[in-house]
């Protein structure tokens, strides 16, 4: 009988593993639409390959540099907040022991404990490790694994970067007479595969997933493809 492995992820790793490998894919998929929207936008006023180029590369950079400020800033934000409460939980176990420990021992009581066997694991992990075990218990946070700004921002920007590759290499690589439909298509499919990645790695229904995905893609490029064209056919 085969022994059952336990080198699995669980609890927060598995879930912090899951949230930034949905970060990537929902990157990618911003990287796919906008860009798809940007180049299908100038290929309806213009045939010209060096303009697509320019313009698809132009929404890359701006597209992917975008994406990493803001992940960086917003992950910066939430960092300072997790070091802000560890700072004021060492405060108050350092100035109130006795108030920390009945707090703990509620909240582990509040998890289904008898108060005897709370009490009592509060005063060994307080015995342990105080800190570490208010801020996993009290506040959610593990102060080994505090959220990383820069792991953010770069995921986001290669992320975006990926996503954003596929539509301007369809554009621009197959003859001027297949670029609108190839690109189309690799868009589309591109967006199937994202639609249904992220739907499973948030336990969702694909089916509804995946059209509601590729529907926002095809506006997206539909939109782009008119303006476009109005704009080329006015001449400007």
């Amino acid at each position: 009988m085969t022994e059952p492995t336990h080198d699995e992820a669980h609890g927060g790793a598995l879930g912090s593993r899951l949230n930034w490998l949905r970060a990537a894919v929902l990157g990618a998929n911003d990287g796919i639409v906008s860009t798809a929207g940007l180049v299908v936008g100038v290929a309806g006023a213009t045939g010209s390959r060096s303009a697509l180029l320019t313009a698809g590369l132009a929404g890359l950079l701006a597209g992917s540099m975008s994406m990493a400020a803001g992940e960086y800033v917003s992950v910066s934000t939430q960092r300072d907040s997790e070091m802000a409460a560890l700072a004021l939980e060492r405060r108050e176990l350092r100035d109130r022991p006795e108030a920390e420990l009945r707090e703990l021992t509620d909240l582990l009581a509040s998890r289904g404990l008898s108060r005897e066997v709370a009490r009592e694991a509060a005063e060994q992990l307080t015995a342990r490790d105080a800190l570490r075990a208010h801020a996993r218990v009290e506040l959610g946070i593990d102060p080994d694994e505090l959220t990383n700004p820069w792991h953010a921002a770069w995921a986001s920007f290669l992320a975006f970067t990926v996503g954003a590759l596929l539509p301007l290499l369809a554009i621009v690589l197959p003859p001027a007479g297949a670029r609108l439909p190839v690109t189309v298509c690799c868009v589309l499919a591109a967006l199937v595969l994202t639609g249904w990645s992220s739907a499973r790695l948030g336990a969702a229904d694909p089916r509804r997933a995946i059209p509601r995905n590729v529907a926002g893609g095809a506006l997206a490029m539909a939109v782009t493809y008119a303006a476009g064209s109005l704009l080329g056919a006015a001449g400007v």
